[in-house]
């Protein structure tokens, strides 16, 4: 009879111990989620990876007497009441040169609200030569009621794009953003999560 106190008081404890061990890795998941947005984001853009554009400081030294098509693309995730869209829906540049093209948004609602852009490259193959000397992804924009904004992108298309066996022969890019609700405490990956169901064109 001894040992069935001591059993009904190693219980107690014992759940206590998986209690603390739950909120512990819960806890870890969630700082390793905040975290990994940023250093997923620096992946993305040193490699291309999942059709994201690198970010250079500098513009290319070489031009080359070709031109390739670049197309742009503008989304507005559900939530944010915005106008979204490209002032030129295509230019046609060489391969090499230096470019700049606007976005523009407006606030349509009644209320000052936020929005933050993510962006991707098509095909694919291409994003890693789309280098981006100046862009508005990946920032926290607010704008007040009825307020516009124009924002820029200057890019170019790295030359080495028509040796590589893979995008040689590619002669349309499409570079294409989305904005999202910012919220926030909450990471941008979240956001693009909730509103992938949809994402109306303007």
């Amino acid at each position: 009879m001894a040992m069935t106190g001591n059993q009904n008081t190693a219980e107690p404890r014992g759940n206590a111990r998986i209690l603390l061990a739950c909120v512990v890795f819960v806890g870890c998941m969630l700082g390793v989620s905040f975290a990994s947005v940023p250093l997923y984001r620096l992946f993305c853009q040193v490699t291309g990876y999942n059709g994201t554009t690198q970010r250079v400081e500098q513009v290319s030294d070489v031009v080359l007497d070709k031109t390739i098509k670049v197309t742009f693309d503008a989304n507005v995730s559900s939530g944010l009441n915005w106008e979204f869209k490209p002032v030129d829906r295509s230019i046609t540049p060489k391969i090499g040169e230096t470019v700049q093209i606007n976005y523009t948004a407006v606030n349509r609602s009644s209320v000052p609200t936020s929005g933050q852009a993510i962006f991707n490259v098509t095909p694919m193959e291409a994003a890693a030569y789309f280098n981006k000397v100046e862009c508005f992804c990946f920032t926290e924009t607010e704008l007040k009621p009825g307020e516009s904004l124009e924002m820029p992108v200057v890019f170019f298309i790295d030359p080495a794009i028509v040796e590589a066996a893979e995008t040689k022969d590619i002669g349309t890019i499409t570079l294409s953003y989305t904005f999202y609700p910012h919220e926030e405490g909450k990471p941008v990956a979240s956001l693009s999560q909730q509103g992938d169901k949809e994402q109306p064109k303007l």
